[in-house]
């Protein structure tokens, strides 16, 4: 199983953009690409997804536990060449001690690490970095260092002559500064692939310049010296019995999906209908209905202007419709979303305004407590999830029910999360499917008792 990690001394320093050219270039190549991220993000899986071609998993240590992350990884690998994306730097993480840093899965894994240093204002200096890296902890495999956003020639030469004099570390490829290999940034961090407009050309382009500048043979012939994992457990077998039909919403406003979260459905006996809650006008028959994150602020006037979509998804969960919404999914919900000044009408299910801040709400892992009041879901203590919001909600009803009480992060109001209304839960905080929070059974479950007994 080849495989190596792209890492970084700091994040912003290029990893997502080296990572999609990496594997649109090996994709060129005729290579079968897996791609994995880790940590709880959305966006960057999208452009691992469109360069490779396939689905990107997401390995985090706050919702998985060290088996579920290997065997994920290995199910998911199979025989293809496997890129794993780092988040932040290599050893950061929430543990001081690193115990959910990036070396430590690197280390999990058995992964070669290919670090990538922005060397702007740089070169003789990169030596005691990587010299640094390599000495923090032995058991981590720094296999080959990439020297991004390089100044020119004479720029790069000093870079591989420090390296080459002072380290034994392989320097695999040179990546020079140019505004071809800028991505974009917002509010929630990189622009998505669905707004780029230009998404083909932009992803060949990456391939391009970065495969023209790693040497992709030795990249890998690194990978290629990874030690054997131990087999995976195997994964749960599908469902038998009538599939239900679940609603998926997925267009430039909502797109925030886990890829195995999306499987997990299928493996539980459901199948998943994309909606475009912009162009479509009606609801096709459904057992239930999924909203996942997204940016409904950046298309709140595409949203609002199709009334017709909103009164339907309205009638629809008034009339029992099971329906779990997270984060963006809840904003569009709400009765108006406010961006900028201008207020936007949304469906109006639950009475409150989304209003977009110009700071975070709430940021970082969460945790939290399931009430009594949740629908399908048992009371618990203590269950891991992330936010990562702009928007408050103003103006809730002060007989409000909520689902979770929150342990740790702001959720909905601070203190709890989980807006519960007729079969609906909407909240600020993304779950992840797992082992110790197996949430799109219990969904899936809830959607069939309905159906079963007579409900919409």
């Amino acid at each position: 199983m080849p495989r190596f990690m792209i890492a970084a001394a700091h994040k912003s320093s290029g990893k997502t953009v080296v990572s999609t050219g990496l594997a649109a270039a090996l994709h060129a190549r005729k290579k079968s690409v897996q791609t994995f991220k880790k940590g709880p993000d959305y966006i960057d899986p999208m452009w691992l997804r469109a360069a490779s071609r396939r689905a990107c998993y997401n390995l985090d240590y706050n919702t998985m536990n060290d088996r579920e992350i290997r065997d994920l990884f290995v199910r998911k690998s199979g025989g293809s060449l496997a890129l794993i994306e780092a988040n932040k730097g290599l050893f950061d993480g929430v543990d001081p001690s690193g115990t959910d840093s990036n070396a430590a899965m690197a280390k999990l894994l058995r992964a070669p690490v290919i670090l990538v240093v922005d060397t702007t204002g740089t070169t003789r200096g990169i030596a005691p970095l990587l010299l640094g890296y390599r000495a923090f902890d032995k058991d981590v495999n720094i296999a080959g260092v990439i020297l991004n956003k390089t100044g020119g020639a004479r720029h790069e030469g000093k870079l591989r002559a420090a390296v080459e004099t002072y380290t034994d570390i392989p320097v695999v490829g040179a990546i020079g500064k140019t505004r071809e290999l800028d991505i974009g940034e917002r509010h929630l961090g990189l622009t998505t692939p669905a707004e780029t407009g230009e998404l083909s050309a932009m992803i060949g382009n990456f391939g391009r310049i970065v495969g023209g500048a790693v040497d992709l043979d030795r990249l890998t012939d690194i990978a290629a010296t990874a030690p054997q994992l131990p087999k995976a457990e195997p994964a749960a077998t599908a469902a038998t019995g009538r599939r239900l039909r679940i609603g998926l919403a997925r267009d430039t406003a909502f797109g925030f999906y886990y890829d195995d979260d999306l499987e997990a459905f299928a493996a539980n006996g459901a199948d998943l209908i994309d909606i475009d809650l912009i162009h479509d006008t009606t609801l096709p028959a459904l057992d239930g209905l999924f909203i996942g994150g997204g940016f409904p602020e950046t298309q709140a006037g595409a949203l609002a202007a199709n009334a017709v979509m909103r009164a339907n998804v309205k009638a629809a969960i008034e009339n029992g419709l099971p329906t779990y919404a997270e984060c963006g999914g809840l904003m569009y919900l709400c009765d108006n979303l406010v961006w900028h000044g201008q207020s936007h009408a949304m469906v109006g299910v639950i009475s409150g305004d989304a209003v977009m801040c110009s700071r975070p709400q709430g940021r970082g892992y969460a945790r939290y407590a399931t009430q009594a009041t949740h629908p399908w879901d048992a009371e618990s203590t203590d269950t891991a999830a992330h936010e990562f919001h702009y928007a408050r909600i103003d103006g809730l009803s002060d007989d409000v029910t909520f689902a979770r009480k929150i342990l740790r992060g702001h959720g909905t109001d601070g203190q709890e999360d989980g807006v519960v209304a007729h079969n609906l839960v909407a909240g600020f905080c993304h779950l992840r499917h797992s082992e110790a929070n197996p949430w799109v059974s219990k969904f899936v479950d809830f959607a069939r008792s309905k159906t079963n007994s007579g409900g919409s």
